[in-house]
């Protein structure tokens, strides 16, 4: 509770919460906010056409009244609230049901890194010696690697296997985002496997799987989990980026990224063809900065060193 009302008294970590229940209210109410054409294929982002030319924000019958936008009941092709891109797809709705993909990514690709780093580096800081060093020298051979190049390779040479899509941009991700979970986990064991409670447990007979759950972990995790959620809206920034260049999200797909890539060849004329990058880039800064204040704040209050700098 002390520190729910600590985030609650900080004016940037009651920012980010008001924009992280703004968006995860977006997501739940997607379906009403943008009806999907196709029941079954919700992410599939609508389309008002197949002309290459990006169509600006607006109604096209100005006679449709509001209750019938509000609802749902206008048809896809006379409504554009944010404009459309090469392909007429909507931006509104991939803004919208993207959302939820960046939900899913980010929570998905950040509880599979942290739990892999939670078991290296909990097998490398508990038994140490040469467990510990062969554990911890892999883990640095996968850290030599540029975290995006790397990624990028990997989702290039599983996308002939597994195909493009969402499951390979989430799987090259992972394979090179569970480096800095497993150290930071490392060294909080390290710091507290030889407290009192832990030698105890261990006297008493108890197992070391019984130890590193029930005595260690729940000691050393809060770093890791604070790291991990500002990391989330980082994984987000990730996936846009392979979607962007072709090894994410399929094309049509409800994806900020894949909504991003119809605008490169119209770079040169963005004076003319805005709304193709404000739309999805104002609500992919808005997400990450939403997850890093709430991290930063959470950071300030778990951290004893910080205490004494919070503004309550």
């Amino acid at each position: 509770m002390k520190t729910v009302k600590r985030l609650l008294k900080n004016p940037l970590s009651l920012t980010g919460l008001v924009l992280l229940l703004f968006f995860v209210g977006v997501a739940i109410a997607a379906p009403w906010l943008a009806p999907p054409a196709r029941s079954w294929e919700p992410y599939r982002v609508a389309q008002h056409g197949f002309a290459p030319t990006p169509a600006p924000p607006g109604v096209d019958n100005p006679l449709l009244g509001i209750w019938q936008v509000a609802t749902g009941q206008a048809k896809l092709a006379q409504v554009r609230p944010f404009g459309t891109t090469e392909g007429q797809y909507d931006i509104y709705y991939g803004v919208v049901w993207g959302t939820r993909t960046a939900f899913k990514v980010g929570l998905y690709i950040t509880g599979a890194c942290v739990l892999i780093g939670l078991v290296v580096g909990s097998i490398a800081a508990y038994f140490g010696r040469w467990v510990g060093e062969i554990v911890m020298r892999i883990t640095d051979v996968f850290m030599a690697f540029p975290f995006l190049v790397a990624a990028v390779t990997v989702a290039a040479v599983l996308q002939p296997v597994i195909g493009r899509g969402v499951v390979t941009a989430m799987v090259a991700l992972i394979c090179f985002g569970w480096m800095t979970y497993s150290r930071l986990i490392r060294g909080d064991i390290l710091a507290v496997k030889e407290r009192d409670y832990v030698l105890a447990a261990r006297a008493a007979g108890a197992g070391h799987l019984r130890i590193l759950v029930r005595h260690i972990l729940p000691n050393a995790i809060f770093p890791t989990m604070v790291v991990a959620s500002m990391d989330i809206g980082s994984y987000v920034i990730s996936f846009a980026a392979l979607s962007f260049l072709g090894l994410g999200a399929e094309v049509g797909y409800a994806d900020w990224g894949q909504i991003l890539s119809f605008a490169r060849a119209w770079i040169p004329r963005l004076n003319q063809y805005w709304w193709i990058i404000l739309y999805p880039s104002l609500a992919m800064l808005l997400f990450v900065l939403a997850w890093n204040l709430v991290g930063d704040a959470l950071r300030d209050i778990l951290d004893p060193r910080l205490r004494g700098r919070i503004t309550v």
